[in-house]
């Protein structure tokens, strides 16, 4: 079934544990240290671990008082986005040196697509190589990659050799490559999906593979049609340039837990003002606003209300949210109140960069 695709040449390049390294790297003692970026008090959440961290069990997005259990001796900073940023804009350079065609993911990984390549360099393999050692030489950090024919393997194939190292997946190898591969490695799997799937007896790649197309649509949904595609190295997402942005948002954890919609107000004049911001600085506005409201047993509640035009002014966002908040009664008391505006007019304001025509090739080439 490969034979009948074209062959693009994807790289994944993702930083290693990029907040963490940035915070080492500008301050020598904290360099071999566990560190976790973010709050390290009993309403502080990780942001970033160091991967001396990681080996505690520390990770993002749990709580900095459960971090402080795993590690008695993690050291907390607070985030500096500005300084992520500063760095992220270097690294993007280094990439679009070799190719216009890079979609980032976020501030710490990017895909690209180098089939055809400024270098003239037709070993893809060569370019990821080159590019780490560019950004370690730089920067100051490290960073792994992935290559292989598609955006899928490359990002699952980055994972593979990290930290500070690469792999490449060429075209004769992918699918053995993946009837190999843990279920849980399958980006886009999470932990729930993954237990289904060990109910069902799916542990890995081929026994994926081994699912009929219909199989899979009736216990996993829209979904099911995508896994037995992937896993058969089917994936026709091309690297995007300039992706379109397609929500804003803000938010606020509270030092105590809030009882009373009166308490919140001025909270939200304050997350409403970020947004507004934000949205600004982007010159982007939006219809849909979304209340997001976490409860103190953590469980997460959001409304939402479609304009009839585009906006970006605190005042109506304000309000917006507000009537939100009024809606209906909260369930209990509660820990972070975030905003959020979708629905953008990015669309007219985007011009996509159109990806070169694709050339079919035979599966075995210089990779």
């Amino acid at each position: 079934m490969l034979d009948d695709l074209p062959i693009r040449k994807i790289i994944h390049v993702d930083m290693d544990a990029f907040y963490a390294s940035v915070e080492q790297m500008d301050n020598p003692e904290l360099k071999g240290k566990p560190l976790a970026v973010g709050g390290g008090g009993k309403r502080g959440v990780v942001s970033a671990a160091s991967y001396e961290a990681r080996k505690f069990g520390v990770r993002s997005a749990i709580s900095g008082s459960q971090a402080k259990r795993f590690c008695p001796d993690l050291i907390f900073v607070r985030p500096r986005f500005e300084r992520y940023s500063e760095i992220s804009k270097h690294i993007r350079k280094i990439f679009h040196d070799y190719t216009d065609l890079v979609e980032p993911l976020s501030m710490d990984e990017a895909y690209l697509d180098v089939t055809e390549n400024k270098k003239g360099n037709p070993s893809a393999t060569l370019i990821a190589k080159e590019i780490r050692e560019r950004i370690f030489k730089e920067v100051g950090l490290t960073a792994s990659a992935g290559i292989s024919i598609n955006k899928f393997i490359a990002k699952v194939a980055s994972d593979y050799n990290k930290p500070n190292g690469q792999k490449t997946v060429n075209p004769e190898d992918v699918l053995d490559f993946l009837e190999q591969l843990d279920i849980r490695k399958f980006y886009g799997i999470g932990k729930v999906t993954a237990e289904k799937m060990y109910q069902k007896g799916i542990f890995t790649g081929k026994d994926l593979k081994s699912k009929s197309k219909e199989y899979l649509e009736e216990h996993f949904g829209k979904s099911g049609k995508s896994y037995y595609y992937i896993v058969r190295g089917i994936h026709r997402s091309e690297v995007k340039p300039n992706r379109t942005r397609k929500s804003l948002a803000a938010e606020r954890t509270f030092s105590e837990n809030l009882s009373s919609e009166v308490f919140m107000l001025e909270k939200l004049e304050s997350i409403a003002e970020e947004v507004s911001k934000r949205l600004k600085k982007s010159t982007v506005a939006g219809k849909t606003i979304t209340l997001k409201i976490k409860y103190s047993d953590f469980t997460l509640q959001t409304r939402s209300k479609t304009l009839l035009y585009y906006i970006s002014d605190k005042s109506i966002i304000l309000e917006t949210a507000k009537a939100l908040l009024y809606q209906e009664k909260l369930n209990n008391s509660v820990r972070l109140l975030g905003i959020s505006l979708s629905n953008l007019n990015t669309e007219k304001k985007t011009k996509t960069v159109e990806p070169k025509k694709e050339v079919s090739v035979q599966l075995k080439f210089e990779f």
